[in-house]
């Protein structure tokens, strides 16, 4: 459960803190108060992508803290921090955490379902990937993927071998041209580097053979030559320290200093022999860089790609070469390969098939407690028989098909739906997708998009009686769903000089009433529309009243909420 979240500096928020309760909590407040700014958050807290654009404006660093409490009722910090240069940091307890172990942490404790999710079933293309997260057949999903994998891998390597005679021949005397553009200068890696480094010794070296000579003769062969003198300086020290032992350390540094200076003596007056200063080297190390750069600007970026490049080459040619008795070989790998991937593909379609059938009339079901009675749903599973437009996901083609009315046959949904209808089915296959949801706190940001009446009452309904299994944050624009809320939180903006401050604060009595009734007349509330206000929250208390009490009791520590701007 998510106990406690506090956001400092983070889009319209300056400082906030929120504690939830047990139960459905709704968010409410006018567009663009802020509300889906904390879902932000909370998704950034679980490893969502973090960017600067984020960041409050004016601000260094925007921080957001959560407290969750597991189900063993122990509670467990997660903080992440997001820099305006877009820098990320996070911790779990006190240690440092990767984005990955926040993803993994909100997987386990956190389902969280955005606004223009339904917009997905508008693509029959997904609808696959929908029943298949219904399904949790997620092994079967994985070992078709790395069967389609080595298939295709196996297609390409026999295709390779399979060319017109004109094609192959084409092929080779490009790969042949390239490989002895690249074998012709032979670049070793790391080369570039080392050249330049060279390069820059040789266009310096009557410098650098100046700057070593007055060296070695201001230190050892000039007449005033600093290890000449330094025998006084050692002298006056040592009568120095037989006074003060203080100075007597500097004393037994005396050789090895001496040491160290002799050394670099013997460096100075060899380093001009050893320059090459010779124009022609220099010419050569100058024309060995040309043409290393012309490798990269054709092959590279870098040095290294280029090599990269010489590998796949041969690769390449070697394939092109083949043997008719390794084109046989490669035949008989790809169907292989092939039959390895239509097994596993068979086996995730025959699952499909049942999953589909359970899913159809799971969503009948649900639809039924949101407001569509007479509504029927069929999942269609059905083979393609086009290996080309197979993939990694199988062989099948997965479609919702739907009839909202009696009499009507059921057709593609993604043609037929109304947007409200698009956004109940939504949520009723969310709902179902939905594992442990016990051991979860379910976030909906405005799933209600599209729906009104009847149905803005059935949706309120059903997230009322799941919040009583599981924790429900949920950010709406609707009365009916407010007024069955267990906990509800007015979000609201203020301008103050000049800047945007959001802040949050938990409602109770004449503040809910004033709030139902603004969600459901707007800015001008009347008495008549507060008694409606007043009736539907009377309604949801009813209905929360004669139902079964909530599974587990509500934790003492919740404080209600804080908010600062």
């Amino acid at each position: 459960m998510l106990r406690f979240l506090s956001v400092r500096h983070l889009a319209v928020i300056d400082r906030l803190e929120v504690d939830f309760e047990p139960g459905l909590n709704v968010l409410t407040g006018e567009t663009g108060a802020g509300k889906s700014v904390l879902v932000l958050a909370i998704d950034l807290l679980v490893g969502g992508r973090a960017s600067a654009d984020v960041v409050r404006t004016g601000e260094d660093l925007a921080t957001i803290q959560a407290i969750f409490e597991t189900p063993d009722h122990q509670d467990v910090i997660v903080r992440r921090e997001i820099s305006a240069q877009g820098r990320s940091r996070a911790f779990i307890g006190d240690a440092l955490a990767t984005a990955a172990a926040l993803r993994d942490l909100g997987a386990s404790w956190l389902s969280l379902h955005g606004q223009h999710e339904h917009q997905s079933l508008m693509d029959p293309a997904e609808h696959v990937d929908l029943l298949d997260a219904f399904a949790g057949h997620a092994d079967l999903v994985s070992t078709a993927g790395l069967r389609f994998d080595a298939w295709r891998t196996a297609v390409d390597a026999l295709q390779r071998t399979q060319l017109s005679d004109r094609e192959k021949q084409a092929r080779i005397e490009i790969a042949s041209f390239q490989l002895q553009d690249i074998d012709k200068i032979a670049p070793v890696s790391g080369e570039d580097d080392a050249l330049a480094a060279e390069r820059a010794v040789l266009a310096n070296a009557d410098r650098l053979s100046r700057l070593s000579a007055e060296s070695y003769a201001a230190l050892y062969d000039g007449d005033a030559a600093a290890l000449a003198t330094l025998g006084a300086v050692w002298k006056r020290v040592s009568d120095l320290a037989a006074l003060d032992p203080a100075a007597q350390p500097f004393v037994d540094q005396r050789d090895d200093i001496k040491s160290r200076l002799e050394d670099l003596a013997f460096f100075l007056r060899g380093y001009a022999e050893r320059l090459d200063a010779s124009p022609e080297r220099l010419q050569a190390v100058e024309d060995r860089l040309a043409g290393l750069e012309r490798l990269k600007r054709r092959y590279g970026p870098s040095l290294d790609d280029v090599l990269a490049r010489a590998v796949a080459l041969r690769a390449d040619l070697e394939a092109l070469g083949a043997s008719e008795e390794r084109a046989a070989g490669l035949a008989i790998a790809e169907r292989d390969a092939r039959a390895q991937f239509v097994s596993a593909a068979t086996a995730l379609g025959a699952a499909r098939v049942k999953a589909a059938r359970a899913l159809g009339a799971a969503l009948e079901r649900d639809l039924k407690e949101l407001a569509m009675p007479a509504c029927r749903v069929d999942v269609r599973v059905a083979p393609v028989a086009d290996p080309d437009l197979w993939t990694r996901r199988g062989t099948d083609a997965v479609e919702f098909f739907f009839s909202p009315n009696p009499g009507e046959d059921v057709r593609p949904l993604a043609r037929i739906a109304s947007g409200g209808e698009l956004s109940r089915f939504m949520l009723a296959l969310r709902l179902l997708t939905v594992r442990d949801a016990d051991a979860k706190t379910l976030i909906f940001d405005e799933v209600d998009a599209g729906i009104g009446g009847t149905a803005a009452d059935a949706v309120g309904a059903r997230l009322q009686a799941l919040g009583r299994q599981s924790q429900v944050l949920c950010v709406t624009h609707l009365a009916q769903i407010a007024a069955r809320a267990d906990t509800h939180f007015e979000i609201v903006k203020h301008v103050r000089a000049g800047r945007t401050h959001t802040s949050v604060m938990k409602l109770d009595g004449a503040d809910r009433e004033r709030e139902v009734g603004r969600m459901i007349a707007g800015a001008a509330v009347s008495p008549t529309v507060l008694k409606s206000a007043r009736e539907l929250l009377a309604r949801g208390a009813d209905e929360q009243k004669t139902k079964h009490a909530p599974t587990a009791p509500r934790p003492a520590k919740s404080k209600g909420s804080r908010s600062s701007a």
